[in-house]
């Protein structure tokens, strides 16, 4: 893919306008990828305010399933999950497109924040209460609504990404309209678990098409949609850490692990520790000198990275919140162990698959061990993880330690591997002198 020059270098300050035209800010054109400005955008203001919402939205989720650890309670948690991602990525979409940071914008973000509100608040009650259930359902559904009419709307706006965008409303019509039997008291809890996960199979499914190559053959399109790929990376990044702020929220709120030295202060420090070191792996990625990332590389490697963020964000935040809430027990049960030890090890088994999506540059032989053995260990790691319950010996604190000191074994192994041939672990200090003392010394001699 070939980038040529943008569009118009007018950017240099924003129109004195309350309501600006939303505009592409990049687009393909005949397969080349075109950008309206070559300064790299971050995350907006008003988008880090949202994720702020969601600190607390997935903190709550987490909570329910760790109070009571049952099959039924792991599949609402994850229907109930899956939504909030998809509004989520319903506005990390719009930013990334069409980021105007106007007044309209701003109070859209608001609209969708209260909408979540809602949602958050009634989404762990919807197999207890009818009522939970249908604001849970018409919050989701109106959120969703809002977010492709807002699509629409802009289809009329700029003409670059107009097709795709007509496409994913029609489409998005359709999906919404699987959610309707919800709202009977007729339909039992379990068809309701059914069509809820047809629905979100439903919406992926539709989202990679809507913006696959395979819709702009169908649609014949000359002007088709392109991510801002630095502000995407950043965006996921930024929702991982929320993630793992699990970890570390609970372990000092409330003090849980007062007073003095004791078991519990200890397993906050091992929570912080693995918290630290996933986010350290998630950031190493695959190690490479020269790595392509997966959105770069192309549609086959960009689609899965984005779609495997979602089981990845579940898993980690159910594992985070049983291992922050194991600094305020002095044990805890089976069923919460295997949900520690299959979240976390699920998670380290899916950041080996999205180290393995990255695509290593390096000519071979040019760090010390290839990318197949340094990234090994996340798999090996994962494995063992699921499987420490099943020692009736390890207590909790055992188990923590093990998980710990296999993680940090993952950090240590992948850093020393990525060195390159003949590097030192020592870099020798130079110039640790002032200037004007060396000038003075040879002055001297």
């Amino acid at each position: 893919m070939t980038e040529i020059a943008s569009e118009s270098k007018e950017e240099t300050a924003a129109p004195r306008a309350l309501f600006r035209q939303p505009l592409a800010l990049q687009w393909l054109e005949n397969g080349n990828l075109v950008k309206r400005t070559e300064s790299e955008r971050q995350a907006g203001r008003f988008e880090l305010f949202l994720d702020l919402l969601y600190v607390a939205i997935l903190a709550n989720f987490a909570q329910n399933l760790a109070g009571d650890v049952t099959g039924a309670r792991l599949v609402q948690y994850i229907l109930i999950l899956a939504p909030t991602w998809h509004i989520w990525s319903d506005l990390r979409e719009l930013m990334n497109s069409f980021y105007t940071d106007d007044m309209a914008q701003r109070i859209f973000i608001l609209w969708i924040m209260a909408l979540l509100v809602v949602y958050g608040n009634n989404a762990t009650l919807v197999g207890e209460n009818l009522h939970a259930m249908w604001a849970t359902v018409g919050s989701y559904i109106v959120a969703r609504m809002s977010s492709t009419t807002v699509h629409l709307l802009y289809s009329f706006s700029s003409y670059h990404h107009r097709r795709q965008q007509r496409l994913w409303f029609c489409l998005s019509l359709i999906c919404l309209s699987v959610y309707i039997p919800l709202f009977f008291e007729s339909v039992s809890i379990r068809s309701k678990v059914a069509v809820a996960s047809v629905a979100i199979i439903f919406e992926e499914c539709v989202w990679i098409f809507c913006y696959s190559p395979a819709s702009k053959r169908l649609l014949n399109v000359k002007y088709s949609t392109a991510v801002d790929i630095p502000h995407e990376i950043d965006r996921f990044a930024a929702f991982f850490i929320i993630v793992l702020g699990e970890f570390v929220y609970a372990i000092v709120v409330g003090s849980p692990a007062a007073v003095g030295f004791n078991d519990r202060l200890y397993r906050a420090i091992l929570t912080l520790i693995i918290a630290f070191s996933l986010n350290w792996l998630y950031v190493h990625n695959d190690g490479a000198i020269k790595c392509l990332h997966p959105l770069r590389h192309s549609v086959y490697t960009a689609f899965p990275w984005i779609v495997i963020h979602l089981p990845l964000s579940a898993s980690l935040l159910a594992g985070g919140h049983v291992a922050a809430m194991s600094a305020s027990v002095s044990e805890l049960e089976r069923p919460e162990l295997w949900l520690l030890c299959g979240s976390l090890g699920t998670g380290m088994i899916l950041m080996y698959v999205i180290a393995v999506l990255c695509k290593s540059q390096d000519e071979p032989g040019k760090l010390i061990v290839a990318k197949s053995a340094r990234i090994i260990l996340r798999l090996v790691a994962g494995i063992i993880m699921i499987f420490l319950p099943l020692s009736k010996t390890l207590d909790v604190t055992a188990i923590m330690s093990i998980i710990m000191a296999l993680i940090v074994l993952c950090v240590i192994w992948e850093n020393v591997t990525s060195l390159m041939r003949g590097a030192k672990f020592w870099e020798p200090w130079k110039d640790t002198k002032y200037p004007e003392h060396i000038a003075s010394q040879e002055d001297t001699v």
